[in-house]
């Protein structure tokens, strides 16, 4: 059976329908660009990749309008503590504890819009998948595949087969898309290549029932528990309502694995606990260090998994990847639409390819102490010598596992520094280089720092699908409606906010501030440079003449 585009001309076309491909088609649906969505398989089962939707990923989601139904969709209720709890075993002795991991508290902090949230992966694309069904312009094709592509200065022709019947069809855009996951097929079409460390270490993922697991343990709600112990050293922690919890036994033998009936046996000896353990799934998973040495092939592109891997400690990998279809999201538009030069899309590995190298070095350092390697012999003795043990072990978590579970310096704190498409001060750096903590910056690249402001309402809620020029000193309004009287000859969007706020003014450290689609700060100052929106939607490279009011198209 070939799709049918009931009327639908697609400009991009994105393969896999996960978090990653939904996040994309949502941030070119909501600027009226119309694309297709193909995903070979049924995106069904109850192994989520991923159960952390972090705090940047929830901005996102309310820059959508869709955080509320995300957060009514957490099977444990949004408000279940993220306590990160370190155990002997479940039904052992408590070494210690970090709570309120990842910032899920749902509380009003100035640092963020939105707080973190624990929800399997299914819920989330569960809701994705819902909004991305109210866009007029985004079609999803289920059961189809990409086999092949063809483009030439003009277009990519996608070759795509409906899985049932084998029939393939060729669809015409302007831009393919990979958001197809570790296995891209994107990837392997366009030549390239992952480079770095395969085979960190080998693991295994179970899902399971347990009636009254929650009950059985004496170390109150948690999502994860560690579990230090020199038998089956792993993870294990809720997942979804009817006591469905996930397990993790890490730093197995290469190859190795485990019968749905062993599992319950495996199970019973990991936790402590005789239980009628049910087991939904198995699979084994490999942790890796792995970057593409390219994340473009003319007018196919790759994000999320499709360019990066690594250990999944600290919660990272899926939202990552939305970070990635954010900021190729607009920037596509952009050029779609005319108002960006086609170079914009230059700035999409420049920008992203930093910020996945520090992740993967912080997912490495996080991987270096999992459960596995926490263990040490006398932990599980009871004895005082076994106190004493438990008490080393305690400090040591104490000391190197924070920066797993507090990584607002990450999640909130990455910074484009040095993107040719943002315009810094003199003695900005020119890279970004993450500190200890999130301390909120207004430096061009950055991400804009937030506040709540005294009606209640958040900052970054002012800000519009399109760049904002923010007024933070009325003073300098004349020069801002300079600039937006400039964008709407250029035709570039543009929104003016002024916010009277002395605290903002504070953050901000200017009385202008220019604010990208994305939420970074492309520019502040008091002056606008004369070539500043040349600068930040790409055009930086032209000779002057071929941008002007009167010659907007580039394409």
């Amino acid at each position: 059976m070939t799709i049918e585009l009931q009327g639908l001309t697609p400009q991009v076309i994105i393969v896999g329908s996960g978090p990653v491909g939904l996040a994309l088609a949502i941030e070119l649906g909501m600027r009226s660009v119309p694309c297709l969505l193909i995903e070979k398989n049924d995106r069904t089962g109850v192994a989520p990749r991923a159960k952390l939707t972090n705090v940047r990923t929830r901005e996102h989601l309310r820059r959508w309008g869709i955080a509320k139904q995300l957060a009514d969709a957490a099977p444990l209720g949004v408000d279940y503590p993220s306590h990160i709890v370190f155990v002997t075993r479940l039904g052992g002795p408590l070494i210690t504890r970090i709570e309120n991991a990842f910032s899920c508290e749902p509380v009003q902090d100035h640092r963020y819009s939105e707080h973190a949230q624990w929800i399997p992966q299914y819920k989330l694309e569960a809701a994705l998948l819902d909004h991305v069904a109210t866009m007029p312009c985004v079609q999803v094709a289920m059961a189809h595949e990409l086999v092949g592509y063809e483009q030439d200065e003009d277009q990519v022709s996608v070759q795509i087969r409906d899985v049932a019947s084998g029939t393939v069809q060729t669809i015409s855009a302007a831009f393919l898309i990979g958001a197809d996951g570790a296995r891209s097929t994107v990837r392997d079409l366009a030549g390239i290549k992952m480079e770095g460390t395969f085979g960190l270490s080998y693991n295994y993922n179970t899902i399971f029932e347990a009636p009254g697991i929650a009950e059985a343990h004496s170390h109150g709600p948690g999502i994860h528990y560690w579990q230090l112990n020199g038998e089956v050293p792993s993870t294990i922690g809720p997942m979804d309502v009817g006591d469905r919890w996930y397990f993790i036994p890490m730093g197995l033998p290469a190859g190795e694995r485990f019968s749905d009936e062993e599992m319950p046996d495996i199970l019973r000896r990991a936790t402590g606990l005789d239980l009628p353990f049910r087991i939904l799934s198995s699979d084994s998973w490999i942790a890796s260090q792995l970057l593409a040495d390219r994340y473009r092939d003319g007018r196919a592109f790759l994000i999320g998994d499709a360019c990066h891997l690594h250990p999944p400690f600290g919660g990272y990998g899926m939202n990552m990847g939305v970070g990635d279809s954010v900021d190729l999201g607009w920037k596509l538009a952009a050029v779609l639409q005319g108002w960006g030069d086609p170079s914009l899309l230059d700035s999409y590995e420049t920008e992203r390819r930093p910020v996945h190298e520090q992740v993967l070095k912080e997912t490495a350092i996080n991987h270096s102490t999992a459960a596995n390697k926490l263990f040490r012999e006398g932990v599980e003795d009871p004895s005082p010598e076994g106190d004493r043990v438990r008490k080393e072990v305690a400090e040591f978590i104490r000391q190197t596992k924070p920066r797993e579970f507090y990584s607002l310096n990450i999640v909130l704190g990455y910074s484009y520094s040095g993107s040719p498409i943002i315009v810094a001060e003199q003695g900005d750096p020119t890279e970004w280089v993450p500190a200890k903590d999130y301390n909120p910056s207004a430096r061009a690249g950055s991400l804009a720092p937030h506040r709540w402001l005294g009606d209640g309402s958040s900052l970054y809620d002012r800000f519009g699908m399109c760049f904002t020029m923010l007024v933070l000193d009325p003073q300098s309004r004349p020069e801002a409606d300079r600039v937006a009287a400039e964008a709407g000859a250029l035709g570039v969007p543009l929104g003016v906010i002024e916010i009277a706020d002395p605290e903002v003014r504070k953050l901000y450290e200017a009385p202008l501030a220019l604010i990208r689609p994305d939420q970074h700060v492309a520019w502040r100052g008091s002056e606008a440079p004369a070539d500043l929106l040349k600068r930040v939607t790409g055009h930086s490279g032209t000779d002057g003449e071929s941008w002007s009011p009167g010659n907007r198209s580039r394409q």
